[in-house]
């Protein structure tokens, strides 16, 4: 009797045990795992800031270029202007005002009227070496913005074949064309037009 009482008790102890291991097993475990998976979302939280606080940094840097290439750009059309205008007051000193030359509908060679333009251009470009001239092509409303962007283009550059042929260096002379952005006459008849297709000087200090 009293040998069966003590083993009742020895299996009652020894499950409590068994189960008191497994409960502080599953804790631990608990805790182990809560910890783990803890630890990626703090990771994670860390990382969202450092990157934030980098791009906040390379956008600052990016506004920073942007001032100061704007500011570049500030000053390099400044002193444009400047050299264009102490050109032109050169030019004026000598006696000499750039005249435009004409273009018949979608042409870009030169008309007779145009090569007398262009000589006495030459010619005061021969006498004055510090001078350098920028031709800029124009052309009239029709036509596609592209299509008279090249017309422009190439009436320009007819310009500067013909200086070059009388003895300009090519490195004097600038072109750009502006297509029909920049008309002298406004309206659709043939007489506006026609002052629209034309070269424009500009002449600009070395």
């Amino acid at each position: 009797m009293k040998r069966s009482t003590l083993t009742v008790i020895l299996l009652i102890f020894a499950c409590s045990s068994v189960f008191l291991m497994s409960s502080c097993a599953k804790k631990k475990l608990v805790t182990e795992e809560s910890v783990i998976t803890a630890r990626p979302t703090e990771v994670t939280k860390a990382e969202k800031e450092a990157a934030a606080v980098k791009r906040a940094e390379q956008e600052e840097a990016r506004r920073a270029e942007e001032v100061r290439i704007e500011k570049l750009e500030e000053l390099e059309a400044a002193k444009r202007r400047e050299a264009e205008e102490k050109a032109r007051q050169l030019a004026e000193a000598e006696g000499f005002e750039p005249q435009p030359i004409y273009f018949d509908f979608d042409r870009s060679s030169i008309r007779d009227e145009a090569r007398v333009v262009l000589e006495k251009t030459a010619a005061f470009l021969k006498e004055n070496s510090v001078i350098h001239i920028r031709i800029e092509g124009n052309c009239d409303e029709r036509g596609t913005n592209e299509y008279n962007l090249a017309l422009g283009e190439r009436r320009a550059n007819s310009a500067k074949l013909f200086l070059v042929s009388l003895g300009i260096s090519p490195d004097r002379i600038r072109t750009i064309s502006y297509g029909e952005e920049r008309p002298l006459a406004l309206g659709s008849s043939e007489e506006e037009w026609a002052k629209n297709r034309r070269d424009d000087f500009v002449v600009m200090r070395e």
